[in-house]
C-alpha cells in the first residue's frame, strides 16, 4: 500500500529526531512509555566502528542481529521507507509494521573519516497492525572525544485493550528486543 495512504497510530510524530548533542531526557509524551537507553562500545577504533554501526542500522543489520526477520529487500532506512519486522517461526510470523520518519547518513571529512560530534540513524513510527503505538530511534553516535556510544530512545502504548491487559508482558518483551538491540550492535562492530 503507498505510504501516503498508511497513516501513523500516534499523534505528534518525530520526537525521537535528536541530531547531536540535542538532550535525549526531554519532549517526550507523558502518556507513554519511554525507553532511553546509552552504552558505550569500547572498541579499537571507534571512527570505523562508528561507520559500521551506522551502516548496520541503517541496511537492518541490528534488528536482523536481534533476531527479527526484517525482508531482504527492504530499502535502507530512509524518511518514507515502510518496513515490517517480524518474530516467530518459518511462515509462522507476526509482523510489527513502521514507517522511517527521519534518517541520518554519518558526515564524514573529506579523507572518509567520521567527524566527531555527531549521530546517525533513524527513528520510525508505528503503523496499523503494531502491537504498540509510538516511536522509536536507533542512534550511532560518535561524541566530541570520538568515543561510540549506541543509543535508543522510544516512547510507547499499547495498541488496544488486548495488548494493554498483557502489558506486563508485553513490557518485559520490548525490554528483551532492546537487550537484544545492544547486543547484536557490539556484534556488529566488533566483528571486522
Amino acid at each position: 500500500m503507498n505510504s501516503q495512504h498508511r497513516e501513523l497510530t500516534y499523534p505528534d510524530p518525530g520526537r525521537t529526531e535528536r541530531p547531536y548533542p540535542s538532550p535525549m531526557t526531554d519532549r517526550w509524551p507523558a502518556e507513554y512509555r519511554l525507553v532511553l537507553r546509552k552504552e558505550e562500545l569500547a572498541v579499537a577504533d571507534p571512527a570505523a566502528a562508528f561507520l559500521r554501526l551506522a551502516d548496520s542500522l541503517l541496511g537492518w543489520d541490528v534488528h536482523r542481529g536481534a533476531g527479527l526477520w526484517v525482508a531482504p529487500a527492504t530499502p535502507r532506512a530512509a524518511p518514507g521507507v515502510e518496513m515490517a519486522s517480524g518474530i516467530g517461526l518459518g511462515k509462522v510470523r507476526y509482523y510489527a509494521p513502521c514507517r522511517v520518519l527521519w534518517a541520518a547518513e554519518p558526515v564524514l571529512d573529506d579523507a572518509g573519516t567520521p567527524l566527531p560530534g555527531q549521530r546517525a540513524g533513524f527513528g520510525y513510527g508505528t503503523l496499523r497492525g503494531h502491537p504498540e503505538r509510538g516511536e522509536e530511534g536507533f542512534y550511532a553516535e560518535l561524541d566530541d572525544d570520538g568515543r561510540l556510544y549506541f543509543r535508543i530512545a522510544a516512547y510507547s502504548r499499547p495498541a488496544n485493550a488486548v495488548i494493554g491487559a498483557a502489558n506486563a508482558v508485553n513490557v518485559r518483551v520490548q525490554q528483551f528486543f532492546t537487550n537484544r538491540y545492544f547486543a547484536a550492535a557490539y556484534r556488529l562492530v566488533s566483528d571486522s
